[in-house]
């Protein structure tokens, strides 16, 4: 069934004093989505960051989300840092109450926790972490969503305790024949209308092409693009005005949800 209402969100506040990595900057790209992914110090972000981007999204309606990583600055959380399962979960939701609180100072409440880079693969893909992470965040935080791809363990053990999840479609990152993204450290500049196009049949026919040169069917509520991506803002705003001229409506995550 064509979707005509979906999440659009990006991955904000991805700075760290006066280092950016972001192609454009985060009110700019506030005015293009419904839901930010708000960095959380690990990979990037600080404090006075974290509460302007908080601050900003607050007054324009942009539902929250904590975005926390492995702990890389260097390496921007696209390594994997070997850890304890439990030691990573506790790293999680340390940075899940840092941005909560900036949320709390705000008025706003916090929507949903999305891991970053290589820490959101890791999680898609190991059963104990995705547990351990499920566990701790229906203790502290039932209410919040969690972000993953439709073919993760994260999703299906989330499912299975009755955590809210919202599933993500990947515009500006490849998909392989399993249905899941191709991890990249470092991405390569696309064109923008391709991206729209790729966003549209994702909602309209619900299917996207593979590096295999497949169609399989996607899952999913909310779109993600990247904005440390080669060209973030012309990507979000085509992707915005191609699903605005397909009919297709973008509201944060928890009004599509309940929509469904």
């Amino acid at each position: 069934m064509a979707k005509r209402l979906v999440d659009l969100n990006c991955d904000l506040g991805e700075s760290f004093g006066h280092w950016t990595i972001s192609e454009a900057p985060d009110d700019v790209l506030l005015d293009l989505i419904s839901s930010a992914n708000v960095a959380t110090g690990f990979h990037a972000g600080d404090p006075n960051l974290m509460d302007r981007v908080v601050r900003l999204a607050a007054e324009r309606g942009v539902a929250l989300g904590a975005h926390p990583g492995f702990r890389d600055l260097q390496g921007f959380g696209r390594r994997v840092i070997q850890a304890r399962p439990e030691e990573l979960v506790n790293d999680i939701i340390y940075q899940l109450g840092a941005l909560r609180e900036f949320a709390r100072r705000h008025g706003v409440r916090l929507q949903h926790v999305k891991p970053h880079g290589a820490l959101y693969m890791e999680v898609a893909r190991d059963e104990t972490l995705s547990q351990l992470l499920v566990e701790a965040l229906l203790k502290s935080s039932p209410e919040t969503y969690l972000y993953c791809m439709d073919v993760s363990v994260t999703c299906t053990v989330a499912r299975a305790a009755g955590l809210p999840v919202i599933r993500e479609f990947y515009a500006d990152r490849d998909y392989d024949n399993s249905g899941s993204i191709v991890f990249a450290r470092r991405m390569r500049a696309l064109d923008p209308e391709d991206v729209a196009r790729k966003c549209v049949r994702a909602c309209l026919e619900g299917r996207v092409r593979t590096v295999e040169g497949d169609d399989i069917e996607i899952e999913f509520e909310s779109i993600c693009f990247h904005s440390d991506t080669p060209g973030a803002l012309k990507i979000g705003t085509a992707i915005r005005a191609g699903l605005i001229d397909a009919g297709i409506r973008i509201a944060n995550a928890a009004e599509v949800s309940a929509a469904a």
